[in-house]
Parts: structure tokens; C-alpha cells; sequence
């Protein structure tokens, strides 16, 4: 029988079906964080269970710790501290691993389970967070899930969860200059809808999908939960075995080679079927922009904002109306030119070394707007080593921008670090809902090429305008 890509990961960790009709499903790999973290191995240890396999249980530091340099324990989340200390108190009784503060290691979960091997082809990974879809880049099932949930999989290394059905996003033609795996993602969910994946494991496929590197198809994954997707996966091929070669937790030796074979049968037969198709000529993509306070409200950056008669439903036209007096917008409002008061380029959808080299080509040998706050905040403790080995930071630091530690940082407010009130933000990050950023922010999603762009001229600016530079 044929199967796509999730249907043989699915079969291969398929423990049973129980009798409410859901499943009981292996689970290989479980990564913490210290906002839930702490909580999950406290409670866990309180009933008495021990994690099961604790080797294969990671945690690192990325939600609540500061990103300003010379950062220790304290941060500017009230109990932030208590958080962090109770992790690796937790970690250390449950014998994981920890990238904790001061590890070379240490990053957003996101991004150094990639970089350090961790996820790889075909396993099954969850973290309580909702962006783990990122990692399905690898060819991985990999999705977010609750802090009790976490106890229950480090427990008994399963989970129990609906099947989820299937869906192939279908990326054809060649990408235009400055058009990146983000500008793709948000033009998807902006024609779809932020419930148009909705129940459903998406594959994205297609020869546009390809062409893109690892860490771009990172960024893809990373927003299909925006597209309210159960996860995101991209079939593994010749660029994911030659991106895990070597790192930390990839398999060595023997066992690398009995990996590489495995990972070449893990495709999509070619007659297999999905619940759903959609297919998107990227051609037709320009560097897209969100106006309002859903992924699902964005745009070229060459367009307006759009009328609400030209939305599909009433709830559309109503949540619609609601975002553009917060963002303090209109129908008919142009993108281009609008003022910004901040720029950020960090988060687990774009702060890896690929990111910071594009927008450094844009920033190199200009500053930032005089109005405008500007803040880079790498992934990993890694990316940022890198970045600074070939003088990014300082093209940063040169055009007026904070060069940070890693961490979540201003993605979200809750770990304490946030823009000022009613501030226009554009952003790197994946969620522009309300106060997200901060009290009352207005931000606005864009890729680190119009991000940095933007930055320069302290108003909403095309990338494809701006002259860049190789250094």
C-alpha cells in the first residue's frame, strides 16, 4: 500500500489504538524548556514516576532568561529566577540533559535540537511549545504539546493523541529575488486562512521546497502551526543528510550509514494519497507583510490593506475590523512607507546564521533610522559564535542594532522583555496577536530582508529596493 512521509513515521511508532478511537504512539525524543519544564519534572517527581529513558530527555534555557549580555539568573519576568533555578534543580535530579545558562550549547529549543542533531529523520519529538513543528524540516514528526503531557511522555516514552489527517502543500515555479521561505509561509496561510490547515499533518513538497535550504524549510515548518496544523514535515534528501553529518547527537560510525539508508526510504510514494491538496505557484510570491493581528492578515508589501467586502465571512470582516483599529490602520492603508518605531530580528523562526548573513547584507555599511529601536537576538549560543567569527555582530552593532545572548527574547511578552506601548514593531517572529510584543504593540510579521530593510529607513520598506552587500 502507499503511504506518504507521516504514514510511514506514524506505522513505525504506532503502538495501538485504544478504544476511544485514539492512539498510543512511541515517542523518541522529549526537549523542556524552563517555563514548563520545571513544572512537568516537578510534578512528575511528586506521583513518584521517574523519567523513563533520560537520555533521550533534553531542556534547555531560552523562554524566560534575558538575552542582555553579562545575563545570570535574574530577569526582568517577576519569579523569572525561581523558574530557572527550579529547572536545573529538576534537570539535574532527573538526570537529563541540560543546555543550561553559560552553555555553549544553549539556544532556543528550536533551533539546537537542529543544529545539534538531535531531531533526526523519522522520529517522533514533542515539546511543550508550540513551534516544535520546526523541526519537522528534518523529516521528523515533531509538535508541541502540553506540560502534562510532557510527564506523560517521559514516563512511558508515548503519548496518546488523534490521528491527525494529511495535507501536501505543493511550492512550484522559482522564488523571485529577496522572497524568502517566510514571505512563502505567510502568503500561504493569507490565502488559506489561519485555520486552513486545521487537524491536519502538512507535507510541503514541491520542487520550490527543494531549492531551499535546511534552515529555510525550518522557517517554513516553524509557522505550519500558525496554519493551526497539527505539525509541518519536509521529506529528508541528500542537503538533510549532508546538514546532520557531524553534529553532536547525529549517529556515528556504522549506525550513520544504517541512519542514511533508512532516511532514503522515508519519501512520499508517488501515488500515495492526502485528505487535501493545495498547490502554489511561488512565483507570484513578493515579500509579504501582515497588516493586522492574525498571521492570516497579511499581504504583498506593494499591496494595500485590503476592503473588508473582499473577506470571506462575516466573523472575517468582524476580526478584521478589530485588528485594524488596534494596529491603528485602514482599508486602503499602503504598507510601504508606514512608519516604525522598532525593529527585531530574532526568534525560532528566523534568528539562524542564515538570517543574520541576509539581513547583514542589507544592513552592511548603513544605520538604522535615528527613531528606530533595532535589536538582533541569535537563536543559539551557537549562531551567535558564528555570527560573530564573521564580524555580523559587528555589522549589527555598526548600523545601531543590539547584538543579544540568545533566548526567546521580544518574540513573546511573557518571558518579561518587551517594546513599549501602541509601538509599531516589525518582526522576525511567527505571532503577531495583541500586546504580544508588549502592552499593546502593534507588530508586524516580515522576513529579516524587509525586517532589516525597514530598519534603515524607519518605514515599512522593500527589500528588493535596497542595495546589499557582500562585505
Amino acid at each position: 500500500m502507499s503511504k506518504t512521509l507521516f504514514q510511514k513515521i506514524w506505522d513505525a511508532h504506532k503502538v495501538k489504538q485504544l478504544p476511544d478511537g485514539t492512539y498510543l504512539v512511541y515517542i523518541d525524543r522529549v526537549f523542556l524548556h524552563e517555563r514548563t519544564g520545571s513544572i512537568a519534572l516537578q510534578s512528575l517527581a511528586e506521583t513518584g514516576r521517574k523519567v523513563r529513558h533520560p537520555d533521550q530527555v533534553f531542556c534547555t534555557m531560552d523562554h524566560i532568561v534575558d538575552t542582555f549580555p553579562g545575563r545570570g539568573d535574574e530577569t526582568v519576568m517577576p519569579s523569572g529566577k525561581d523558574f530557572i533555578q527550579a529547572t536545573r534543580k529538576e534537570a539535574k535530579a532527573a538526570g537529563i540533559t541540560l543546555f543550561d545558562i553559560g552553555d555553549e550549547r544553549q539556544g532556543i529549543a528550536h533551533v539546537i535540537s537542529p543544529e545539534l542533531g538531535i531531531v533526526q529523520p523519522g522520529l517522533t519529538l514533542v515539546c511543550p511549545d508550540s513551534h516544535t513543528c520546526t523541526q519537522g524540516a528534518l523529516g521528523a514528526a515533531a509538535w508541541g504539546i502540553g506540560s502534562s503531557e510532557a510527564e506523560h511522555a517521559m514516563a512511558t516514552q508515548t503519548l496518546r493523541i488523534n490521528k491527525p489527517k494529511l495535507m501536501r502543500v505543493w511550492f512550484e515555479g522559482e522564488l523571485n529575488s529577496s522572497v524568502t521561505a517566510k514571505d512563502m509561509i505567510l502568503h500561504l496561510i493569507s490565502k488559506f486562512g489561519a485555520h486552513g490547515g486545521a487537524g491536519h499533518a502538512i507535507e510541503f513538497a514541491g520542487p520550490a521546497v527543494e531549492a531551499l535550504s535546511i534552515e529555510a524549510r525550518m522557517t517554513l515548518c516553524n509557522m505550519a502551526v500558525e496554519f493551526a496544523a497539527f505539525t509541518g514535515l519536509v521529506a529528508p534528501d541528500q542537503k538533510t543528510i549532508d546538514y546532520l553529518q557531524g553534529r553532536p547527537y547525529a549517529p556515528k560510525g556504522e549506525q550513520w550509514d544504517t541512519a542514511v539508508e533508512y532516511w532514503h526510504n522515508l519519501r512520499t510514494d508517488e501515488d500515495a494519497l492526502f485528505d487535501t491538496e493545495i498547490k502554489i505557484d511561488v512565483a507570484d510570491i513578493e515579500p509579504t507583510i501582515t497588516w493586522g493581528t492574525s498571521p492570516q492578515h497579511a499581504c504583498g508589501i506593494s499591496q494595500t490593506v485590503p476592503e473588508l467586502n473582499t473577506l470571506a465571512s462575516e466573523d472575517a470582516r468582524t476580526a478584521a475590523t478589530r485588528a485594524l483599529a488596534y494596529q491603528d490602520l485602514k482599508s486602503g492603508d499602503k504598507l510601504l512607507g508606514l512608519k516604525i518605531d522598532c525593529a527585531f530580528i530574532g526568534s525560532c523562526t528566523n534568528s539562524r546564521i542564515e538570517d543574520l548573513r541576509k539581513a547583514a547584507a542589507i544592513l552592511a555599511g548603513k544605520k538604522v533610522a535615528t527613531h528606530v529601536k533595532a535589536i538582533c537576538v541569535p537563536g543559539s549560543q551557537q549562531v551567535k559564535a558564528a555570527a560573530e567569527r564573521e564580524g555580523l555582530h559587528q555589522v549589527f552593532l555598526d548600523a545601531g542594532f543590539e547584538w543579544r545572548e540568545s533566548g526567546c527574547s521580544m518574540c513573546f511578552y511573557a518571558g518579561g522583555e518587551h517594546f513599549g506601548k501602541q509601538q509599531r514593531v516589525l518582526s522576525t517572529s511567527n505571532r503577531n496577536f495583541e500586546s504580544r510584543q508588549g502592552p499593546e504593540t502593534r507588530t508586524h510579521l516580515a522576513s529579516p530582508e524587509t525586517v532589516a530593510a525597514s530598519a534603515i529607513y524607519g518605514c515599512i520598506t522593500d527589500p528588493r529596493a535596497v542595495p546589499r552587500s557582500d562585505r
